[in-house]
């Protein structure tokens, strides 16, 4: 396994987190990434996990939960780093983190058309669910 340093991240790492995930795709423009980067940070129930090498934050994962069922987002390696073991690692710490919760059951969502990002993680362990998702903006605005 990679060596990697797991650790929240702190305020001074909003800039470096947004990079990273702009880097590795993960952006849309209906998310503003600092507001959900807030969102995570402001209750005990989530939050941001870095992995950094030699200090230089290299992967990240924002994980929470509400109470029954562990969630993860914003899952990134850096495009440069990827197929060192990374993602591995930081998918590992978002299962401690979850565990040290209380909580037994994570889940994650993928798009269809990634279908690189949905091998990775059938080859850590996780599985296809046969689940319809739905959603609806509730805020006014029109769907993308």
């Amino acid at each position: 396994m990679a060596a990697l340093a797991i650790a929240p991240m702190s305020d001074s790492d909003v800039a470096d987190v947004v990079a990273l995930w702009q880097r590795c795709g993960l952006t849309r423009p209906w998310n503003d990434p600092v507001a959900d980067i807030a969102l995570a940070r402001r209750g005990p129930n989530s939050d941001i996990l870095v992995g950094r090498d030699n200090g230089v934050i290299v992967a990240s994962a924002m994980v929470g939960h509400e109470g029954h069922r562990g969630w993860v987002y914003y899952v990134a390696v850096d495009p440069e780093r990827q197929g060192k073991g990374y993602g591995r690692v930081i998918m590992r710490a978002v299962e401690d983190w979850l565990q040290a919760a209380g909580i037994a059951k994570l889940q994650l969502l993928v798009r269809r058309e990634n279908a690189k990002v949905g091998a990775f993680y059938q080859s850590i362990g996780y599985e296809e669910q046969q689940l319809l998702v739905f959603s609806r903006w509730i805020d006014g605005r029109t769907p993308p």
